[in-house]
């Protein structure tokens, strides 16, 4: 379903997205780990048409990225990383206004809107208008957005930031059971935990190239050692003058 080859992006001479190359099959949820700045942000804006590849190639769907960006819009569902709202609609407005894009009959729209309020927690906020949400009410209502069309691809950024346990465990739920139906997931984050309990496929990148690509079964240790050694290891400088005596 998600299908790069040497897919680059470059800025000036700072290449975000260096060469990646990966395969992501139907069903499969796939998570795309690395450090702030990795490309990752960038990969996603390229697989959803928002960003076109200055070199090699991808296709979501079997659609080309750089040739056929409409058509690929109407089959993902994408949280991007600046959520995309607008200030002056209600949460509600922004899922209805979702499906009335799509083309969804006004009766499958409202249902689903519905079901998206209740599951998100977000029914005693649907008359709030965006500019007056928090920072996770604003995600969830961005999560549910990417839901509702019910997209044969789902691209998250960092879609449990911000996000209180128990929505994001019925987030991780969904996520979950769509991907057995069928959906296929990828997202990042940079909750290792999370990552690590629901995704079946591994990806880390760091400073624009992929250095690791794994199923679930093939992760060598656990995931957070496994990031700690290829994408970033902890800085242990010691900061001498938290906790000394004060004057």
């Amino acid at each position: 379903m998600i299908s790069c080859r040497d897919l680059t992006r470059r800025f000036g001479d700072l290449a975000a997205v260096d060469r990646l190359t990966l395969e992501v099959a139907r069903g499969t949820v796939c998570a795309f780990l690395g450090p702030n700045g990795a490309g990752k942000s960038t990969t996603i804006k390229m697989l959803s048409g928002l960003l076109a590849p200055s070199s090699g190639e991808a296709t979501v769907c079997g659609l080309d990225v750089a040739k056929d960006r409409l058509a690929i819009k109407r089959k993902i569902g994408v949280l991007p990383e600046n959520l995309g709202l607008f200030d002056d609609l209600t949460v509600e407005e922004h899922l209805l206004l979702t499906g009335q894009i799509h083309g969804l009959p006004a009766g499958v729209t409202l249902t689903r809107v519905e079901r998206l309020l209740q599951a998100l927690s977000l029914e005693q906020g649907r008359d709030t208008f965006a500019s007056q949400c928090s920072h996770g009410m604003r995600k969830k209502t961005a999560f549910g957005m990417a839901l509702l069309p019910n997209p044969e691809v789902l691209l998250l950024d960092e879609p449990f930031e911000a996000i209180d346990p128990v929505t994001s465990r019925i987030m991780h739920e969904v996520l979950v059971k769509a991907a057995r139906r069928g959906t296929t997931v990828f997202l990042t984050s940079h909750i290792l935990s999370v990552a690590e309990r629901i995704a079946n496929q591994f990806v880390i990148i760091r400073g624009g190239k992929m250095v690791w690509n794994s199923s679930a079964e093939e992760l060598p240790r656990s995931l957070e050692e496994l990031y700690l050694e290829l994408a970033e290891s902890p800085m242990t400088e010691e900061l001498e003058w938290l906790g000394s005596e004060r004057s």
